[in-house]
């Protein structure tokens, strides 16, 4: 794992290191140029990072570091105390914290594990991802969904436009069966919106004082327009409002509102001030089935959000350390499955012989059998105890108990008993 984040490096440096998706064929390209056979290169606006597998750290490290900075048009030494490097343990425990958002800057974010899988399929398409590569990033997803099951990381709104629609989907339930209407152009509004259209909502409608100005939002937002002169009409049909005006007066009125809802027979409303100074009068708080929050009450939301995922995060990364532990127990174990063939293959030709020089005596046979089997392992221990060397003798000889579970007296495997 080579790269840099929110945490390592400025912003400058991570804009230069960042790779357009386009330019990802080619990067990678240049990775395997650079005797990198298996990699993908991860680039967001937190953090660009090559996950890689190779057998020298120094060595590929280096390289990937060179691929990085010509990438970037810098000097390999401009990127020294900004750019990291992780291998073995600290590599996958690092893929896996990022694949499960708990090395993002806002904790439990979604987008990451979305943007991870797009990398991974970029690496597949360019030839880049063996099966090393593959069972990791597979490992790391299943990480992520144990993170996002097990943990409540993900259920809190961590920003004000995230609040508002969580708030909205708890006035109003599934927001493709609601509709809203954006008063205003503010950028504020429009974040709170696109979280809105974000989270389904299938209905839009802006109005503004300047046609003009309502026209170009509706383009950017493809939705509906209104006149601003048929605001109180709009009120009636709109489960959710949003203002955005920011002028000296307020555009609604506890009235409107009033009227609005009788109209609606009552249908709740649920409104959002985003406009400094504000757009919607305060005495709509105590107007019944109207649900009005201002930038301070959905800032709260925020901030509830965000010391809730902090205290899941302890619970992830305890999951997220058992999926480590778990990863890296079963590449061990395919790891020592070559050496285990080659094993049994020896044991069944010493078999074979011992078989054929007995001549059907199958007394004979095991003896040979065990002398055959013995004879490199005992002239091993010998050698090792004629060198001198206690520790490795000692090694040697828990190695042989562990591999072959006796405890040194009996001639029987630990709780076998004669009967059995």
């Amino acid at each position: 794992m080579v790269g840099v984040n929110h945490r390592s490096s400025s912003l400058t440096v991570r804009d230069r290191l960042f790779v357009e998706d386009e330019a990802v064929s080619g990067f990678l390209a240049r990775l395997r140029q650079a005797g990198i056979a298996q990699a993908l290169v991860l680039s967001t606006c937190d953090r660009v990072e090559v996950q890689a597998i190779g057998e020298d750290r120094d060595s590929a490290s280096r390289r990937i570091r060179g691929v990085m900075s010509d990438h970037a048009g810098l000097e390999m030494a401009d990127l020294d105390g900004q750019i990291y490097v992780f291998w073995g343990e600290d590599a996958v425990r690092h893929v896996f914290m990022v694949t499960a958002a708990l090395d993002s800057l806002i904790i439990g974010e979604p987008q990451i594990l979305g943007q991870v899988k797009a990398c991974h399929r970029m690496a597949r398409d360019a030839g880049m991802s063996g099966s090393e590569l593959e069972a990791l990033m597979q490992a790391a997803y299943g990480a992520a969904k144990r993170v996002r099951s097990d943990t409540a990381i993900g259920q809190r709104p961590v920003s004000i436009a995230a609040a508002a629609a969580q708030v909205a989907r708890d006035v109003h339930g599934d927001l493709g069966r609601s509709a809203c209407l954006l008063v205003g152009a503010g950028d504020m509004g429009r974040m709170v919106v696109e979280n809105l259209l974000a989270g389904g909502l299938d209905h839009l409608t802006v109005a503004h004082p300047t046609e003009a100005r309502a026209q170009a939002m509706a383009r950017a937002l493809d939705c509906n327009v209104a006149s601003f002169e048929t605001l109180s009409d709009c009120l009636e049909g709109a489960d959710i409002v949003v203002t955005a005006l920011g002028g000296r007066r307020h555009v609604l009125s506890a009235d409107m509102v009033s009227a609005a809802l009788r109209r609606r027979r009552r249908r709740p409303m649920f409104l959002v001030d985003a406009a400094v100074p504000g757009d919607i009068d305060p005495a709509v708080n105590r107007i019944d089935e109207a649900f009005l929050y201002d930038l301070g009450d959905l800032e709260r939301v925020a901030l509830e959000g965000r010391v809730s995922r902090e205290s899941e995060a302890q619970g992830a990364m305890r999951i997220v350390e058992s999926e480590v532990d778990a990863y890296l127990g079963g590449r061990a174990e395919r790891a020592a499955v070559p050496a285990l063939s080659g094993l049994r293959g020896h044991f069944e030709a010493v078999r074979e012989g011992a078989l054929a020089d007995s001549g059907g005596d199958a007394e004979k046979a095991t003896r040979l059998l065990v002398s055959r089997l013995l004879h490199g392992p005992s002239r091993a221990m010998r050698e090792i105890a004629a060198e001198g060397a206690g520790d490795t003798l000692e090694d040697s000889e828990r190695l042989l108990r562990r591999l072959f579970g006796h405890d040194g007296a009996s001639g029987r495997p630990p709780g076998e008993s004669e009967e059995s």
